[in-house]
């Protein structure tokens, strides 16, 4: 199971009360309550809810505390966030490439995006982190923001299924249109990604032109780029210039990744990185 079975709410009760004589770390400053309202959604199971709220840092924090960190509800609300967005895309914009809505969809659902929708929901306000963290900035730290959206959506997913996901997502994307993510995608990612393979790789990107589809009067290019003997990612778009940018977002996203998982790199690095 991804969390202990729910206790009862008296019990979760007691736990609080006691909570506040014991814990060390920084709860949430507002009533969980207030984020079921602000989401449009009243969780059955309130620890889903309580779990997603978890900053790994408190746990440094609060050892005992009775949950764990977000960390396994981002995974889960990444997943499930991947194919609520590729759904809507597909629906939604038929007559659109699969390189474009791929594009698209890592526009929205890159850490920085996510900040954004977590941002008028007052995400950090209802954070547990550690003290450290939390005088450190961390409830307004980006990437801090984006991953508790992710966390919330599986819990979301856990507690109310995919459609209760997707409704929430919803409501929390608002009105963001194409045209904003096209400026979220502007982004001179083949700098971003120059820096970053000179920083950890030691080498410089080149982008090969691979092939190109279509008729003369709108042909579409295909490249891929090339960093230390191995090929980051490929790319494709309307002209080369946009099709490298495209390569270049993937293998940022690729890389990034990665790092992260490797535990190679801090949050701030990464969000300098997803910044544009």
């Amino acid at each position: 199971m991804l969390l202990d079975a729910p206790r009862p709410k008296e019990s979760r009760a007691h736990d609080t009360a006691m909570g506040a004589r014991t814990e060390t770390g920084a709860p949430p400053k507002r009533p969980l309550s207030e984020l079921e309202q602000a989401i449009g959604y009243s969780f059955k199971e309130e620890d889903y809810l309580r779990t997603a709220m978890v900053h790994k840092s408190y746990l440094h924090d609060v050892p005992e505390f009775s949950l764990g960190s977000n960390e396994r509800l981002e995974f889960l609300g990444d997943a499930a966030l991947g194919f609520i967005v590729s759904s809507d895309l597909f629906n939604e914009h038929r007559d659109v490439s699969e390189g474009q809505l791929t594009a698209w969809r890592g526009a929205l659902v890159r850490l920085s995006t996510l900040a954004e929708v977590a941002e008028p929901l007052a995400l950090g306000e209802y954070l547990y982190m550690s003290r450290g963290e939390e005088a450190a900035g961390g409830r307004a730290r980006p990437s801090n923001m984006g991953r508790a959206v992710e966390a919330l959506l599986g819990a979301v997913y856990l507690d109310g299924g995919l459609e209760a996901a997707a409704t929430v997502w919803h409501k929390a994307l608002g009105g963001r249109s194409i045209e904003q993510m096209q400026a979220v995608l502007s982004g001179d990612y083949k700098s971003q990604l120059q820096q970053f393979t000179q920083a950890h790789l030691k080498a410089t990107p080149v982008y090969r032109l691979v092939n190109t589809s279509g008729p003369a009067h709108a042909q579409h290019f295909h490249v891929e780029v090339v960093a230390d003997n191995q090929v980051l990612a490929r790319g494709s778009g309307k002209n080369k210039q946009i099709a490298e940018q495209a390569a270049a977002q993937q293998a940022l996203g690729a890389l990034t990744s990665e790092e992260a998982a490797d535990g190679g790199g801090d949050d701030e690095a990464e969000m300098e990185l997803e910044r544009s």
